[in-house]
């Protein structure tokens, strides 16, 4: 028998994109998975993903990138009706008529990574989320990023001094190309103690049994692969 008590916290890492709406509402949906759980110690780290890795660093007016990308607001406006019903679902009020910038979220990934050491990444994200869906904030600004950074709890100054430099960037799109080498070609994907990997805003009871297992299989004796994803990699 394994000592439960001796059991480290099962990871869940959270591979996924600032702009994407699906990962936000993965974020409720794996909220309520642990809410489910609460006898389990989980750990959750958020991994970096671009959807669109070509948009320009100031990225790019919405009303062009819909237009790009969907054919037009009208085309997207359709796409975007499902997700505010899903949003609305999980207490989410998607506001994408606020949005007048998509961008390219690179530099809000490597904030993210600072919080991690620091041990706010959890709020930094929920922060991220809400100034974009919901309140239409430009995040390809340095400045609407180092306040983001000052609310979750990070030094806006060091922020800031980081931000205008190129640190961490090149260790962010190489966790990029290494989610692709593992197979993640969209998000949110979750990977359970690099055992499974849950693909998609999944319901909460999904990642919820997919941690549950995880947990089960610890606790009799069987260690996680090694760090870099689960292998194949599976799905739960």
């Amino acid at each position: 028998m394994v000592d439960t008590q001796a059991i480290e916290p099962i990871s869940v890492d959270v591979v996924s994109d600032v702009m994407c709406p699906w990962c936000f509402i993965g974020k409720r949906r794996l909220e309520r998975a642990i809410a489910e759980l609460p006898d389990i110690d989980v750990k959750v780290h958020w991994r970096p993903f671009q959807l669109d890795p070509t948009l320009p660093p100031e990225g790019k007016d919405r009303e062009t990138y819909l237009e790009e990308k969907f054919g037009g607001p009208e085309e997207a406006e359709e796409i975007y009706d499902r997700i505010r019903e899903t949003g609305r679902e999980e207490g989410i009020p998607f506001a994408f008529e606020k949005i007048a910038r998509s961008p390219n979220t690179i530099d809000a990934h490597r904030l993210l990574r600072w919080a991690a050491v620091e041990g706010v990444q959890e709020a930094l994200v929920e922060r991220l989320f809400s100034l974009y869906f919901l309140e239409g904030g430009d995040l390809t600004s340095h400045a609407t990023l180092v306040t983001a950074a000052r609310e979750a709890g990070l030094d806006p100054a060091v922020t800031e001094a980081l931000l205008q430099s190129d640190a961490d960037r090149e260790a962010v799109e190489e966790e990029i190309a290494m989610a692709q080498k593992i197979g993640v070609t969209g998000v949110p994907c979750f990977i359970v103690d690099n055992r499974y990997a849950v693909l998609g805003a999944q319901d909460a009871s999904v990642i919820a049994d997919a941690i549950r297992q995880s947990y089960q299989e610890r606790q009799a004796g069987v260690r996680p692969p090694a760090e870099g994803g689960p292998e194949g990699p599976g799905t739960a």
